[in-house]
């Protein structure tokens, strides 16, 4: 895995999950981090844990001025942005279309859709003042694929994906690599939510099918360097073979 020295990585969702296993690997690879979610205590933690290199910053990824003011503070304590992960994300509700909670429902889409957009949208002027820069989306099999009681996590995550296709066709040619990670399966907090709920198939799968979060985190830092360029633009699969073995992940 190629080193990240010196370069200045901002995680959202970075509590728990993909987004905290995300931290530790990303300072692995000598990056600066910043951490930044809801769960002030959480992050606050886990930047304790990872030492001097590592900024928590409490945000509600909904909230623009609060986004911003996150970006913001990771240049004020190391210099500028270079990668932005936008991981923070929530399935519910998983609900059917004609009950779901309609407040419920666009909650889901201000944080998987919004709270992207939000990110970006403070990230790119960063990123362009600095020459250039990554931007990586925790995407889904689900922003392809239409599942029973996903209707708010499906359109999300496609909406997101399209917001990837629409940054790479816009800002590609500055300097800005736009690309999503469609990590699978993982063994986090939200595998067990869908799997309290007993609704569609997903919710059935074994405990054991479901990779580790380190996986998507080691193909997080994977995608900043130039192997990952074929897929500018798009989502990456960790499902493929190919990807995981360039990774460095799993069978």
């Amino acid at each position: 895995m190629h080193s990240l020295s010196g370069k200045t990585v901002a995680i959202t969702g970075a509590s728990r999950g993909i987004g905290a296993a995300a931290v530790r690997a990303f300072a692995a690879a000598g990056a600066n981090v910043v951490l930044i979610a809801r769960d002030r205590d959480a992050i606050a933690a886990l930047a304790g844990d990872v030492g001097p290199t590592a900024l928590a910053v409490p945000c509600d990824v909904t909230r623009y001025s609060q986004v911003e003011a996150a970006l913001g503070a990771a240049v004020a304590a190391f210099g500028g942005l270079d990668v932005l992960i936008s991981n923070a994300g929530v399935i519910d509700p998983i609900a059917q279309i004609a009950d779901a909670d309609p407040e419920v429902w666009g909650q889901a889409i201000d944080i998987n859709l919004k709270g992207v957009f939000h990110g970006v949208h403070a990230a790119v002027p960063l990123m362009l003042a600095r020459g250039g820069g990554t931007l990586i989306t925790v995407s889904s099999g689900a922003a392809v694929n239409a599942l029973e009681g996903w209707s708010a996590y499906c359109a999300s995550k496609a909406g997101a994906k399209m917001l990837t296709a629409c940054l790479h066709t816009e800002l590609g040619q500055r300097g800005i690599r736009a690309l999503g990670l469609s990590p699978g399966t993982v063994a986090t907090d939200m595998q067990r939510e869908i799997r309290q709920s007993g609704v569609n198939a997903i919710s059935q799968l074994d405990w054991s099918v479901h990779i580790p979060p380190q996986w998507p985190a080691q193909a997080l830092v994977w995608m900043c360097g130039p192997e990952a360029d074929p897929w500018l633009g798009q989502d990456i699969s960790l499902r493929d073979p190919a990807i995981r073995a360039a990774v460095g992940v799993g069978p």
